[in-house]
């Protein structure tokens, strides 16, 4: 990709990537494998690491670089109680790029920019981006109701535009897509790229258990749906007999298999009781939420790991964008973003104006001599 060209944006050289083609830190499903095959392959990888260790996220850093001498970024949560040891190691390690599903605060994000990393955050309203801009994010990702896990109410068609005209930093468009079509329309409406999570998850470099990608590919476009019933908070997912079971359990039940999660997490991701309880408190309040709703926060990277780590469809939960519908086949990384390159040029091409050889003459009064 040459610097005329169409598709190079400022986000390839703010990230040093060749394609404008972000894959999004997804936990349990964007390790080492994923992250690297999407690097070396010109996009721009992201280790979904707020669900691994600290010892975890090291291997992983390295393994990536191993693979690969481009640069690719790691996703931490906000809200962690080892983020200062996290965010050390990142710099050490001299991490491009550190992402954000929730919004960090203020110190955090200039900590990072005062050791040269960049920092970004996904938001679903306006509000939110002009809030990240005025903190000092170098870049956001406006993902829109369509898109997996976690999502807000408006579509990105909407969303879009509205966050694009509001800051001054590059945003990044998420939340519906699969191919260089949709490239091509999110930089119409102002982004400097895409940033996808379904359609790298159903690839062959994906570590996804067969057969549960085998369910994602036999999803319809309408087999999706947004509960609050995983962790209060609403996440798309495909309905399964597990999602129809939490919502038709009362809440004493969904209480006790938060209670149960919220200890699991916290084991597998080497966090102490102490850790959980300030976080939880820190989280009551920054978001004014009930202890049972925070405890609930852990359902769902506990009902991830159980589909996405162990194949257990029966028990956990599948989070999906409604792109998932569109995806028929599973190729590699490198495929897949060849194919989404050489489709936008394709569109690029079909839409480029066709101007005449040889424009007609104007008239001092501006009508053309030929209707003169």
């Amino acid at each position: 990709m040459t610097a005329g060209s169409a598709l190079h944006t400022p986000l390839c050289d703010l990230l040093g990537c060749r394609y404008p083609i972000v894959q999004t830190g997804m936990g349990w499903v964007s390790g080492a494998r994923l992250t690297a095959a999407t690097t070396a392959a010109g996009g721009f990888g992201i280790l979904g690491a707020a669900t691994m260790t600290l010892p975890m996220l090291t291997e992983a850093i390295r393994s990536v670089k191993q693979k690969t001498t481009r640069p690719f970024g790691v996703n931490l949560r906000p809200d962690q109680d080892d983020l200062d040891a996290r965010i050390a190691l990142l710099v050490d390690e001299r991490i491009r790029l550190v992402s954000f599903a929730g919004p960090p605060g203020k110190e955090v994000v200039k900590r990072l920019r005062d050791a040269g990393l960049l920092t970004m955050v996904t938001v679903g309203a306006r509000r939110h981006a002009e809030k990240m801009a005025g903190i000092g994010v170098d870049l956001l990702i406006a993902q829109g109701g369509e898109g997996g896990g976690h999502t807000g109410e408006i579509a990105t068609t909407l969303l879009l535009p509205q966050v694009c005209d509001a800051v001054k930093i590059p945003v990044i468009a998420a939340g519906g897509f699969h191919d260089g079509r949709g490239l091509v329309a999110a930089l119409a409406y102002g982004a400097s790229g895409i940033a996808m999570g379904t359609r790298f998850l159903l690839t062959k470099d994906s570590t996804v258990p067969d057969e549960i990608k085998a369910m994602y590919l036999a999803t319809k476009p309408d087999g999706t749906v947004v509960t609050r019933h995983i962790d209060g908070a609403p996440q798309r997912v495909i309905r399964t007999p597990v999602i129809d079971g939490l919502e038709k359990a009362g809440p004493v039940r969904r209480f006790f298999r938060a209670l149960r999660s919220a200890m699991r997490f916290r084991k597998l991701t080497g966090g102490s009781r102490l850790g959980l309880w300030r976080e939880g408190r820190a989280m009551r309040a920054r978001a004014e939420l009930p202890w049972s709703q925070l405890l609930m926060a852990a359902n769902a990277p506990m009902m991830t790991r159980a589909s996405m780590v162990e194949g257990r469809a029966d028990v956990g939960i599948l989070p999906t964008g409604q792109v998932v519908g569109l995806i028929e086949e599973l190729p590699t990384v490198a495929e897949l973003i060849d194919r989404i390159v050489a489709d936008a040029e394709a569109t690029l091409a079909r839409l480029a104006p066709r101007l005449p050889a040889v424009p007609p003459a104007r008239l001092e009064d501006g009508h053309d001599r030929a209707h003169a």
